[in-house]
């Protein structure tokens, strides 16, 4: 007896592999696919500007990076007494305002030095709404706790979502362009408004892959929503996935997109990143530092067999 439905998602036509070099941006789903091929070996740069939401956001921190635009003090707002940007999350902060802008022009350079070698750029979005800061008409990527009443807050048509994306895959059409649409829900306008952002999302992408060849869409939300289609999981917030939800969507993404010697090394990878996260009750002793050129010596093994 059949007690599920299977999301089709096949193969993608271009496939990554060891010597792809690869940008994630985007959600947090975003974040958990990217770290998970950074833990397996490879060569990824992941969410730069920390969690972007929407394709707005997404598109102005696509705009930096080729323009390699420098940090400045009005992109700066206070948060308390910690100074943050606009344009990235609060994992980029300061207590002086000099510091952070030299942080962020020096991630900055380094950054787009990574975008313009990649070949892949994988986006996830998360919602269609925005806010848009009344005093400068920006789009901002993070609010940081700043009064409601300076910004507009607006939701995306399919068109302007299409419309934020579609110059740069134009403008770097050399590169690979694997686009998802998170599978977390944003419920703070309810679950009816959830569904209504999210096939906005999915549309626009649909309109992106139809008008660009190299656009490739990885049905993340349907397998959830379609197939897994339980609480079970999702986290106790029932919003994020839970760990078997997350597994379950790396093996999918990884039986789409990576070529078959790299799913070969998967099971390898996983078992070095455990090794990495092993904490040891004693440092200093023999046994712990034999353990260390044993993990060497095997992440040696794994990058002579990526060759």
């Amino acid at each position: 007896m059949k007690w599920f439905t299977e999301v089709e998602a096949g193969r993608s036509r271009y496939l990554l592999s060891y010597e792809s070099k690869i940008l994630f941006l985007g959600s947090c789903f975003s974040d958990e696919i990217g770290t998970r091929m950074r833990e397996s070996g490879f060569n990824v740069l992941v969410n730069p500007f920390g969690v972007l939401y929407n394709p707005a956001s997404i598109a102005v921190s696509l705009k930096r990076l080729v323009e390699r635009t420098p940090a400045d003090i009005k992109d700066l707002v206070k948060d308390g007494s910690v100074y943050k940007s606009i344009y990235y999350s609060s994992d980029f902060s300061s207590m002086e305002a000099n510091s952070l802008l030299d942080n962020l022009n020096s991630s900055i350079i380094r950054d787009s030095d990574f975008m313009a070698e990649a070949d892949t750029i994988a986006l996830t979005f998360g919602t269609t709404w925005i806010y848009t800061r009344q005093s400068d008409g920006r789009v901002v990527s993070n609010c940081h706790k700043q009064p409601a009443s300076g910004f507009i807050r607006s939701s995306m048509s399919v068109d302007e979502c299409f419309d934020a994306i579609a110059p740069f895959v134009e403008k770097m059409g050399g590169k690979r362009w694997f686009l998802s649409v998170s599978p977390v829900r944003h419920l703070k306008d309810g679950a009816v408004e959830n569904m209504a952002s999210k096939s906005r999302l999915i549309l626009a992408i649909h309109k992106l892959a139809a008008c660009y060849e190299n656009v490739i869409y990885f049905p993340a939300f349907e397998i959830v929503m379609d197939q897994l289609r339980d609480y079970r999981f999702y986290s106790a917030d029932l919003v994020h996935l839970s760990k078997d939800a997350a597994d379950y969507i790396w093996e999918r993404f990884s039986d789409f997109a990576l070529d078959d010697n790299s799913r070969d090394l998967l099971r390898d990878y996983k078992r070095l990143a455990d090794m990495k996260k092993h904490k040891p009750l004693f440092p200093e002793s023999p046994e712990y530092k034999e353990f260390l050129t044993r993990m060497e010596e095997f992440e040696n093994i794994l990058i002579k067999k990526r060759k």
